[in-house]
C-alpha cells in the first residue's frame, strides 16, 4: 500500500514540474516569426550587483518565473534582470535565423548562446556601447541563431537599462528580416522626409516672410525629427554611432526644445500677448519652469530625463490656449486646434499604455500612433499658418481698398494744386536758367585753373617719387652689402671650424680650433648656456662673471657655476682641449677606438682613457635615437 501511494505522489510531483517546465518554441519552415509571449519568456530579477552566468545556472528551475504579459520588462531602473527562452532546432530546414530584441534603449544586453556541445558564449549588446559593436547594422539588437545541431538549447539574457526597458524578443528567419528592415527604413525615409519637406518649406517662407512664428515652427519641427530618430534609435545609427554616453540621454534635448518652442510657437501664431496678457504670462512661467527642470535634470539626477509625462503639461496648455483663442472669435486658430487634438490623442493613447492598460497595445499603429499624429499636427498646423496668412490678406485687400478710395481724393486735390504750382514752377524756373548760365561760365573759369594746378602737382610728386625710388634703392644696395660681408666672415668661420670638426683630423689639426683652455671654455660656455642662463640652484636668469675664466655667478643668490660644472668635463683631471679631442675621436669612429690608442694619440695613461671612453660610450648609447639624425659636429650634443 505504501509503494503505491508513493508511486502516485512520484506521479503527481512529476507532472506538476512538467506543466511548469518551460515550453520550448520549435523552429518551423513554415513560420518566419514568432514573438515570444507569456510563459514562453521567463525572468529572474537579480539586483545591483549581478550573479555570475555560473550562479544562475546552479539555480533550481523554480527560480525563474513565467511572464503574465505579453512582454516583461525592467520594472527597476539600474537592476539586472534575466530572461531565458528555449527554442526547438530543426537542422533540417535550409534558413537562417536571428533573435531581435525590439526595445532600444537597453543599456546592458549580455546574451548567452549555446552550442552544440552544451557550452555558452557570451555576446555584449546594448545602447551604452559603441554602435560599431554590434553585429547587424540595425537600429534594434539582432544575435545569429545557430540552427545546425537539433535539441531544445536555453538562450540567457541578462538585462540591464537605466529606464523602464521592454523585453520584445522575436525569432525571424534572415529573408523575413531582411524585407521587414527594408520596409521599417523605407518608412522612416518617407516620415523624415516629410519633417524635412515640412521644415524647408516653412524655412522658406520664414526667409520670405520675415515672421517669427516661422523661426518657432521650423524649430519645433526639427526638435520633433530629432525626438523621433532618439527615440528609434536612427539618431544612434547615423548621427552619434561613437557617443553611447550622449545616446543615454539624447532623447532629453530635443525633447526639452520641443515643448519650448511649441509654446513659443503658440505665443506667435494666436497672438496670445495681445489676445490674453495673463494667459501670456502663464505661458512664460511654464517655459522658464522647463528649462529649469532639464537644467536640474541634467546637472544632479538624469534620471528624471524618463518622466516624459511631464510634457502633458506644455501641451495641454498650447491645446488648451488654441481652444481659448478660438473661443474668443480667431477663426485662425481652428486648425491648431485640429491639429493639436490628434496630437493630445497620440500622447494620451501612450501615457495610458504606459501606465498598464495593455489592452490599448494593439500592433504597430499603437507603437508609431505617436509619429503618424506628429505628422497630421504638422500637418494642421501648416494649414492653420496659411489660413492665418488667409485671413492677413483678406485684411491687407480690404484695407488696400480704403487706401485706393483716399488716394482717388487725394489725386483730385493734388491735381488743383499742381496747376497753381506749375505757373508758379515755370517763373521760376527761367529766373534759375539766368543764374545758371552765369554760375556755369564762372566753373569753366575755375576748372581751368584747377587743371593747370593739378599739372603742377604732377610734375613735382613724380619728381618726389624718383628721388624716393634713388634712395630706397641706395639703402638695399648698403644693406645687401653689409649682409654680404657678415655672410663672408660666417663662412670663413665655419668652413675653419667644419674642416677641424670632419674626420679623420689629427691632435695638432684639432687644436687650432681649440688651441688652449680659453677658446675651449669659450666654446663649452656658448654651448651651455647660449643667450640664455638660469641658475642651477635658484633657477634666477640674471648673472655676474665669476671669479674662475667663463664662471657665472647668479645675481640673486650668488651660487657660481664654473663652465665644466654640470657637463661631461666636470671633475675632469686631463687637459680640456685632450678631452675635446677624446670625446671627438670616439663619436666618430662610433665608439670603435680603443683605449690603447687613445693612449698613444693623447700621450694619457691607457686606464684614464679607458674610463673616459666608458662614460663617453655610455652616453652615446643613451642618445641614440638624437645623434641618428646629428652629422660630424654632432659629438658637442654628448658634452651636456
Amino acid at each position: 500500500m505504501m509503494r503505491r501511494v508513493f508511486l502516485l505522489g512520484w506521479l503527481l510531483l512529476t507532472g506538476y514540474n512538467a506543466l511548469r517546465a518551460q515550453q520550448p518554441v520549435s523552429i518551423s519552415a513554415g513560420q518566419d516569426q514568432h514573438i515570444f509571449t507569456y510563459g514562453e519568456i521567463q525572468w529572474l530579477e537579480d539586483s545591483l550587483q549581478p550573479k555570475s552566468f555560473a550562479q544562475i545556472l546552479a539555480l533550481p528551475d523554480t527560480a525563474f518565473r513565467d511572464s503574465h504579459t505579453s512582454t516583461p520588462g525592467n520594472t527597476k531602473p539600474n537592476v539586472y534582470y534575466w530572461y531565458r527562452i528555449k527554442i526547438q532546432h530543426d537542422p533540417g530546414i535550409n534558413k537562417q535565423y536571428i533573435l531581435e530584441f525590439f526595445d532600444q534603449t537597453i543599456d546592458d544586453l549580455l546574451a548567452f548562446m549555446p552550442d552544440s556541445l552544451g557550452h555558452y558564449h557570451a555576446v555584449q549588446l546594448g545602447d551604452a556601447y559603441p554602435f560599431a559593436q554590434r553585429t547587424f547594422r540595425h537600429k534594434n539588437f539582432e544575435l545569429q541563431l545557430d540552427n545546425s545541431y537539433p535539441g531544445a538549447p536555453v538562450y540567457y539574457f541578462r538585462v540591464r537599462s537605466a529606464q523602464t526597458a521592454d523585453m520584445i524578443v522575436v525569432l525571424r528567419s534572415m529573408n523575413k528580416f531582411i524585407a521587414y528592415a527594408l520596409t521599417e527604413y523605407i518608412t522612416f525615409g518617407l516620415f523624415y522626409g516629410m519633417i524635412l519637406v515640412f521644415c524647408f518649406y516653412n524655412l522658406i517662407m520664414l526667409i520670405a516672410m520675415r515672421q517669427r512664428q516661422y523661426l518657432w515652427y521650423v524649430l519645433y519641427i526639427i526638435s520633433i525629427g530629432f525626438y523621433e530618430m532618439s527615440a528609434d534609435g536612427i539618431a544612434y545609427q547615423y548621427i552619434w554611432p561613437h557617443a553611447p554616453l550622449w545616446n543615454q540621454y539624447a532623447y532629453a534635448v530635443p525633447l526639452c526644445c520641443m515643448s519650448v518652442f511649441a509654446l513659443s510657437f503658440t505665443r506667435s501664431l494666436l497672438y496670445i500677448k495681445v489676445r490674453a496678457p495673463r494667459l501670456n504670462q502663464f505661458i512664460i512661467s511654464v517655459i522658464v519652469i522647463r528649462l529649469l527642470f532639464f537644467a536640474y535634470c541634467y546637472c544632479f539626477n538624469r534620471y528624471w530625463f524618463n518622466y516624459k509625462f511631464i510634457e502633458i503639461i506644455p501641451l495641454a496648455l498650447a491645446f488648451g490656449s488654441g481652444i481659448y483663442i478660438y473661443q474668443h472669435g480667431y477663426r485662425a486658430a481652428r486648425f491648431f486646434v485640429l491639429g493639436y487634438s490628434f496630437l493630445f490623442a497620440g500622447f494620451m493613447l501612450k501615457f495610458f499604455i504606459m501606465l498598464g492598460y495593455s489592452w490599448l497595445n494593439f500592433g504597430a499603429f499603437s507603437y508609431y500612433s505617436l509619429s503618424c499624429c506628429f505628422i497630421l499636427e504638422m500637418f494642421f498646423l501648416s494649414f492653420a499658418i496659411g489660413d492665418k496668412l488667409r485671413l492677413l490678406k483678406k485684411k491687407k485687400e480690404k484695407a488696400q481698398q480704403e487706401i485706393i478710395r483716399q488716394m482717388t481724393v487725394h489725386a483730385r486735390l493734388k491735381d488743383s494744386l499742381n496747376q497753381q504750382l506749375e505757373q508758379q514752377v515755370k517763373e521760376r524756373t527761367q529766373e534759375l536758367e539766368e543764374k545758371t548760365r552765369l554760375i556755369e561760365a564762372q566753373n569753366h573759369e575755375l576748372l581751368d585753373k584747377n587743371h593747370l594746378i593739378e599739372a603742377q602737382n604732377h610734375e613735382l610728386n613724380d619728381a618726389n617719387h624718383l628721388l624716393q625710388l634713388q634712395s630706397r634703392e641706395i639703402q638695399r644696395m648698403n644693406t645687401m652689402l653689409e649682409e654680404d660681408n657678415q655672410q663672408l666672415l660666417h663662412n670663413v668661420e665655419k668652413v675653419r671650424r667644419a674642416r677641424a670638426l670632419s674626420a679623420p683630423v689629427d691632435f695638432e689639426e684639432f687644436s687650432r680650433t681649440y688651441p688652449d683652455n680659453e677658446s675651449c671654455f669659450r666654446f663649452l660656455a656658448a654651448l651651455k648656456w647660449g643667450n640664455s642662463y638660469h641658475c642651477h640652484k635658484c633657477g634666477h636668469d640674471h648673472y655676474f662673471a665669476g671669479h674662475a675664466p667663463f664662471s657665472r655667478r647668479c645675481s640673486k643668490c650668488n651660487y657660481e657655476e664654473s663652465v665644466m660644472a654640470n657637463t661631461i668635463f666636470q671633475n675632469t683631471r686631463i687637459p680640456i682641449n685632450k678631452a675635446f679631442y677624446m670625446i671627438f675621436l670616439v663619436y666618430t669612429t662610433k665608439g670603435k677606438i680603443s683605449s690603447h690608442k687613445l693612449s698613444e694619440m693623447l700621450d694619457i695613461r691607457q686606464s684614464t682613457c679607458w674610463s673616459y671612453q666608458h662614460k663617453v660610450k655610455t652616453i652615446m648609447e643613451e642618445r641614440k635615437k638624437e645623434l641618428k639624425q646629428a652629422d660630424a659636429s654632432g659629438w658637442s650634443r654628448l658634452v651636456l
